[in-house]
This record gives structure tokens, C-alpha cells and sequence, in this order.
């Protein structure tokens, strides 16, 4: 496995699945979902990949993902940006305001990538292949998705696209 890898893909592409197969060693899982007790089906998904994972695997739930690449020994794999960039969006204020704090925290992240000298899995979805969405808000999180990925591309070794299940290495 090279130091940082990126692993984007779309919905049900088997992102996840292809990411935990890069992982080896001592490995931290960093869930970045935030969990809803009231959500069933979001419970039933996490439980899933919970389910997945090796029991020697250490998870951790956070949104402080800074802290934990540069703090966290071994293998750290990140599941994923997505849910990490929503909850920055949610924190900051910006579904109604202005994103440069959310931005800011990007920053953070991609610095912390950069300098990163473990080993690193990101798992992040792809979403500027599809349609324009309708809202400010889908609007929104579409560029400001594409916009840290295509950041967090520069500063990786190896960048993947899962298609249908299928791995295609861009870099």
C-alpha cells in the first residue's frame, strides 16, 4: 500500500469494501458518520460496516480528523469524506451562510493529508457525474465535495474510482 490513497466512487460502487481491502497492519477506522438514533436504516448501514471490519481493527468516531492523522499510529483509514464534509457544512452554518469557515476546516484537512507519514485510506463519494441538483443546498455540498477531493488528489499517491465495483487507478 502507498502512504495516502484516495478511494472515490459513487453510490453502492464498493468504495468502502475496496478501501478496507487496501488496509493493512494495525489499522484505526475513523467513522466520520454521525450517528441518529431515531434513523433505522442509517443505524442498519453503520451496523454493516461495523460488521465488515476486522475485529483487531480500533474504530474511532470523530469529526476532528486533523487530530487523529497527526496523532494516530499505523494504518488510518477515513469512511468517509462525505458524511465528514456534511457535518462540517452543518457546524459552520454554511447550508445558509457563507463556507469559509467550512472551507477553512478543508484547509486543515488537506494540510493534515499532506503531512501525513502512516499509511492513509480516504474513502470519499464522487458526486460531479450526475445531474445538477435542484437546490442551493445539493448545489453546495456537490462543489464543495469535488472541490476537497480534487484538493486531496493532488496531495495523495495513489487516487482510485470505484465503477460498479470495479477499481479504475487514475493515479
Amino acid at each position: 500500500m502507498t502512504s495516502r490513497t484516495l478511494v472515490l466512487g459513487g453510490a453502492r460502487s464498493g468504495k468502502s469494501a475496496h478501501a478496507e481491502g487496501l488496509a493493512a497492519g494495525s489499522v484505526t477506522y475513523v467513522a466520520t458518520a454521525r450517528r441518529d438514533p431515531a434513523d433505522a436504516e442509517w443505524q442498519a448501514r453503520i451496523a454493516a460496516h461495523v460488521a465488515r471490519r476486522p475485529p483487531t481493527w480500533s474504530t474511532v468516531e470523530t469529526t476532528d480528523l486533523p487530530a487523529v492523522l497527526d496523532s494516530v499510529p499505523g494504518t488510518v483509514l477515513v469512511d468517509d469524506l462525505a458524511t465528514w464534509l456534511t457535518g462540517v457544512l452543518d457546524d459552520t452554518g454554511a447550508w445558509e451562510g457563507t463556507v469559509s469557515e467550512a472551507r477553512a476546516r478543508c484547509d486543515e484537512l488537506v494540510a493534515a493529508v499532506a503531512r501525513r507519514e502512516g499509511p492513509l485510506v480516504l474513502v470519499s463519494a464522487e458526486v460531479g457525474l450526475g445531474v445538477v441538483p435542484a437546490t442551493r443546498s445539493g448545489r453546495l455540498f456537490r462543489d464543495e465535495l469535488g472541490s476537497l477531493n480534487a484538493r486531496l488528489a493532488q496531495v495523495c499517491d495513489e487516487v482510485l474510482l470505484l465503477v460498479a465495483g470495479l477499481p479504475l487507478r487514475l493515479r
